[in-house]
């Protein structure tokens, strides 16, 4: 990278946490129970990343008078299963040693903020965020808000951030705040694509990141 950012803004599933088939298995089980023909893997992967909201109005081609009991099966099957939810090798030392290096790290999720900050207290990540977005207090991914958000309330600008995570509107969503982005090869979408939507690296296991970020005194 050109400049050394002091701000890493996080996605959290399928880059924190290891939740893709988690997603897929209770968003298949909500249109089921909503006597629905559930999506495929390929569908509800293309959606992960948006607002719960966007993702199953898109899901249901803008059936909107099923929305709120597919929400609601998602929900109560996600929260059922919960507990299989992994974080990605490394991640926790990984973040550690960044915080050590001198970065400001957060969150920008499509999660609802009650469903992150479990995230959060389940594997105990909360002390190391200074700034969490979620998509049910801002726009969703694409969208560029969760990102300028961010950096408005840490005082950075558009060069001194960088966004991390795994599917396309991750990249999209920095692109549009016109900050720069790495992709990681263990989520939803192949280091190929993420980096053909503009993003600057890909990493294909968590640890690298401390590749990009060496300890900001150093460049003092």
């Amino acid at each position: 990278m050109s400049s050394t950012p002091q701000l890493i803004l996080f996605d959290c599933d399928g880059t924190l946490t290891d939740s893709h088939g988690l997603i897929v298995s209770a968003m298949q089980q909500a249109f089921s129970l909503a006597g629905l023909q559930p999506p495929s893997e390929r569908q509800v992967s293309a959606i992960i990343g948006m607002s719960l909201h966007s993702a199953v109005l898109a899901l249901l081609n803008g059936r909107a008078e099923m929305l709120e009991q597919v929400i609601d099966g998602y929900r109560d099957s996600y929260r059922d299963s919960e507990s299989q939810v992994s974080l990605f090798p490394h991640v926790s030392e990984t973040l550690g040693a960044l915080r050590e290096r001198g970065y400001w790290l957060g969150v920008v999720t499509g999660k609802s903020h009650p469903g992150l900050l479990r995230v959060l207290d389940t594997f105990e990540l909360a002390g190391h965020f200074l700034v969490l977005r979620t998509a049910d207090c801002t726009h969703s991914k694409p969208h560029p808000a969760m990102v300028l958000e961010c950096m408005s309330e840490m005082g950075v600008e558009s060069d001194q951030a960088v966004v991390v995570g795994d599917a396309l509107f991750d990249v999209q969503m920095a692109n549009a705040a016109n900050v720069r982005s790495i992709g990681v090869s263990f989520g939803v979408a192949a280091g190929s694509e993420l980096m053909a939507a503009g993003a600057q690296a890909v990493v294909d296991n968590f640890a690298e990141l401390l590749e990009y970020f060496p300890p900001l005194h150093s460049q003092l």
